[in-house]
């Protein structure tokens, strides 16, 4: 079952459509969907590493666009859509006690969520309802996200074949690794 599931995923990641999946998720992800581009761009990549450029610009430019989003939200219809998002997430009171500090910190709180796998759309949207200067905030996401995405298409370009081979020589121990970290990190982000 699980050599299926990845084949089947290593086909979707070279399937024509999915440059604009990549797009639609990462621009989403910075503004209110809970799933990270990395999820995409990984397969993509080991799939066909001489576009890992090409993907990690698109996963930079529609996560920034998205994050503009997310900014706009935040600026514009927090009480309506931001807070309830946060609320959701279980950050809304952690960011109410940070919004006095966040213009202090704004510039660190945008480039390390743009780096790290916090939820970028929890910062995207206090910094539009904080109201940072839109073009710190787009240069600093800029900044981050560039970061992060071109790391890992750097990564995955020049070891990709050998992490591909260890993925599909030890797929039922690398699938039960992937659902640990990843129930890790929703408790983690659920109770921090």
């Amino acid at each position: 079952m699980l050599r299926s599931l990845y084949n089947r995923t290593m086909a979707l990641a070279d399937h024509p459509h999915a440059l604009w999946c990549l797009a639609a998720v990462a621009f989403v992800e910075s503004s209110f969907f809970p799933i990270p581009p990395d999820v995409l761009m990984i397969p993509m990549i080991l799939a066909r590493p001489s576009r890992a450029w090409l993907i990690a610009l698109v996963a930079l430019v529609a996560s920034v666009l998205g994050g503009m989003l997310g900014y706009a939200i935040g600026a514009f219809f927090y009480d309506s859509i931001g807070q309830p998002i946060l609320e959701a997430m279980g950050k809304g009171d952690a960011m109410l006690a940070f919004n006095d500090k966040f213009n202090d910190f704004g510039f660190w709180a945008v480039l390390g969520a743009g780096i790290t796998p916090f939820p970028f759309k929890v910062i995207t949207i206090m910094s539009g309802w904080t109201g940072m200067p839109l073009g710190t905030f787009i240069a600093t996401a800029i900044l981050a996200r560039a970061l992060r995405f071109f790391l890992v298409a750097a990564l995955l370009w020049k070891f990709g074949t050998p992490i591909r081979d260890f993925i599909e020589n030890r797929l039922g121990l690398v699938f039960t690794v992937f659902l640990v970290l990843l129930f890790g990190g929703f408790l983690l982000l659920r109770y921090i």
